[in-house]
């Protein structure tokens, strides 16, 4: 495999990923978003420890 294949394959790949993660942000409700907001902070929180 050349390394513009590699290149090509993991824009490819990460492009995919990026549209779901978007997608699965669409149908939650607010409750859902503020829970997801609080479990980020408390990580962000003990990962600055």
């Amino acid at each position: 495999m050349r390394q513009d294949d590699f290149v090509l394959l993991r824009l490819a790949y990460l492009t995919v990923t990026n549209l779901f993660s978007a997608l699965r942000l669409l149908p939650i409700s607010d409750h859902d978003k503020d829970t997801e907001i609080l479990a980020l902070r408390h990580q962000i929180t003990v990962l600055e420890r």
